[in-house]
Parts: structure tokens; sequence; C-alpha cells
């Protein structure tokens, strides 16, 4: 058995253009241009280039693009005033801090003082208690759980009864994730660096969500014949003979996996597209909300 790779580039190109269309839409309606202002506190590497990655998609699907940047001794005082004046422009419909944050910043109070209507990450506190909540729903959700869901759906996979395991408990990936999955009826087991004979856990499960952080993590052996894997996972490995000195590797072993398992996502070109992708669409859907409040007044 081969897997099936599901392309995340081609659908999330597929979603970015029904996007651009949409602004053309806004544009030509007389409604204003959608924006996402993104805030970076000091100079993680990582963290730079995915800002940039995210600047760049806004500008190619029509979206105002607003970037800040503060250095890395930035008090807390600061970063809290730049979100609050955020909060209050009208030209901004989506906040996005990009994490992790500075150890010395409360990054809790931090997400929770962004205007719940701009939380295009979808990680403000009420956005992720709606979201485990039964009959609640969030105005957002988070980004890459949002993005593996529609690959599901793109892959025709049906959830309902379905065994997921999601190796990972992140507030970012993980526990979104899980949730998500049991609001599509899935029954969810949560693994994680304490789970007990972690390789018998995923052979049980129709569909694997790895987002861990550790390279080529999940082995052949570790998958049921013929599951859903989806690798979340990007990291960095070396390698002399490309042309940066490293490349990129998922949390799974796809080398092997491939040979097992039913469906899969390769890295890159999986789940990263499909992040940025969401996030566009959230962003949309601020400009939107926007729109209805202003005519409501």
């Amino acid at each position: 058995m081969t897997a099936r790779i599901l392309d995340g580039k081609a659908v999330a190109a597929r979603i970015r253009a029904e996007i651009r269309q949409a602004v053309e839409e806004r544009l030509r309606s007389g409604l204003p241009r959608p924006g996402l202002a993104t805030v970076l506190v000091g100079d993680n590497p990582a963290s730079q280039v995915y800002v940039r990655m995210k600047r760049r998609a806004c500008e190619e699907v029509g979206f105002a693009s607003f970037g800040y940047h503060l250095p890395a001794t930035a008090s807390q005082e600061e970063v809290e005033a730049l979100i609050r004046e955020l909060n209050q422009n009208p030209e901004v419909h989506g906040i996005l801090v990009q994490l992790p944050l500075p150890k010395h910043l409360d990054e809790e109070r931090i997400l929770s003082l962004i205007d719940l209507h701009k939380d295009v990450d979808g990680f403000h506190p009420i956005n992720i208690g709606r979201l485990a909540q039964k009959g609640r729903k969030p105005l957002f959700v988070p980004c890459t759980p949002a993005g593996v869901m529609v690959l599901l759906e793109e892959a025709g996979v049906n959830l309902d009864g379905a065994r997921a395991v999601v190796l990972g408990r992140s507030n970012i990936v993980g526990m979104p994730m899980a949730l998500l999955l049991i609001r599509a009826n899935a029954t969810v087991t949560v693994c994680h660096s304490h789970t007990r004979n972690l390789p018998e856990e995923t052979r049980r499960a129709d569909m694997l969500i790895a987002a861990v952080g550790r390279p080529r993590m999940v082995k052949g052996d570790w998958v049921k014949p013929g599951a859903v894997v989806i690798d979340v996972g990007v990291n960095r490995v070396e390698d002399p003979t490309a042309p940066k000195g490293y490349r990129l590797v998922g949390d799974v072993d796809f080398d092997e996996v491939k040979e097992v398992a039913g469906v899969l996502t390769p890295v890159p070109g999986g789940v990263g597209p499909m992040t940025i992708a969401m996030l566009l669409k959230n962003t949309l859907r601020a400009a939107e909300l926007a729109d209805m409040e202003r005519m409501s007044l």
C-alpha cells in the first residue's frame, strides 16, 4: 500500500483565490479593505520568517497589512498599549501576536486583551472556551487545527465515530485540534510525553494527528494500516547536500509511513500552507463582522 498524498498547497491556493475574489467584490461594493496587523516581539528567526510569510500572503489577496516589531526588551505595558491601540483602529480587522513571546511577558494577558472580534488566531480565552463547550460557537478557530479539518474534509474522511489520536497537547495545535475532532463526533485520545506505550496508542487510530515537534518521531510500525496521518510538525534537520545546509521534515517518518497509511500529508506542502489560508479566511470573516456591526449602528 502507498498512501494518497494530500496536497495542502493546492487546497490553500484555491482558498486564497476565493478570498482574493471576495476582496475584489468588497471593494467594488464600497466596503473597506480587510486589514491584518501582525505584532512581533523580539528577533526569533523562525517568527520573523512566519510574519513575513503572513504579510506577503495578505498583500497577495488584497488585504491591508500592518506590521509592528517591538524589541525583545519591550515591557508588558508597551505590548499591551499597542494591542489597545490596534483594538481601536477601524482599519485593522484582525490582530495576530506572533508566538512565542519573550519569557518575561504574560502571554495569556496579552492574548486576552485582543478584541474578541479581531482574534483571528483564535487564541482568546473566550474563543477557546467556546470551542471547548458543547452547543457554543467560537467566533474564530485556531488556524492550524482549522486547516487540518479542511484537509480531512477534502480527503473525504468520515470523522463520525472514528478513533482519532492527537500527538501533542499544545495550546496552539494539540488541544484545539482535539476539541475540533470531538465536535466532529470522533472519539479522541490525546497523547503526550507521559503517555505509556505510545506506539500501541497510535496503532489504534483511524486518524493520527502528529504535532509534537520531534523530527520523524512517528515510524511506520506506529501506524494502523490504511489510517489517515496528518503531519503538523515542521523541523529543521541538517543536510549538507541541501542549498541552505538543512531541510524541513515533519514529525512523521514520511518514507516509512507512506507505505502503511491510507492518506498522508507531506512536509513541507501539507498543513503549513493551510495555516496561512485559514488566517486569511478568519481575517475576511473579521472584516465581515465589522461590516455587520457598523450597519447595525
